[in-house]
């Protein structure tokens, strides 16, 4: 059985999702909820995502997508392309009994992802950030709005945002 792809993303009104491999604001809730939709999943993420993370994050399997043949990192599971990076996580999943593998990020990876996702949870954070990585233009009518639920700005989290799950239609 294939185990579904879910995509993982907090971007800026503008799309911006990063400058100098970094996040750009402060969310405490956000991060929460990253931690909950990726706890016991295999993810899959970019080299530099996951360089700026700077380690493993417990209780879920990282698989890193980089061209850099070079590239190691304890505790990773290192991938060369697209199809290697689905293939070892869908082992994962298989092996951790995940329902779902997740993408972390970042903008080139989440670009190879959106074609094959099921679910994307947004994070719309009301800023409009400069910024040098952007999340991939994609087409909302293929997905359908399932759930929404507006934050404020608070003492952990710097600006107000917008959780916004998208379930692909069928």
């Amino acid at each position: 059985m294939t185990v579904p792809l879910i995509l993982v993303v907090a971007m800026a009104e503008n799309g911006v999702i990063g400058r100098d491999n970094r996040l750009l604001w402060r969310l405490k809730t956000d991060l929460g909820r990253f931690r909950r939709l990726t706890m016991g999943k295999p993810m899959i993420m970019g080299r530099k995502t996951f360089q700026s993370i700077g380690k493993p994050l417990p209780g879920r399997e990282t698989v890193v997508l980089t061209r850099d043949k070079g590239f190691a990192a304890e505790g990773v599971h290192v991938a060369h392309a697209w199809e290697e990076a689905m293939a070892r996580g869908q082992e994962l999943a298989s092996r951790m009994g995940a329902d779902a593998i997740a993408v972390a990020g970042g903008a080139e990876i989440y670009a190879m992802a959106l074609p094959h996702v099921r679910n994307l949870y947004l994070t719309e954070v009301q800023a409009a950030p400069k910024g040098d990585a952007v999340f991939p233009a994609f087409d909302r009518s293929q997905f359908r709005e399932v759930r929404r639920e507006s934050h404020p700005k608070g003492p952990d989290d710097e600006h107000p945002f917008t959780f916004i799950d998208l379930e692909r239609r069928t």
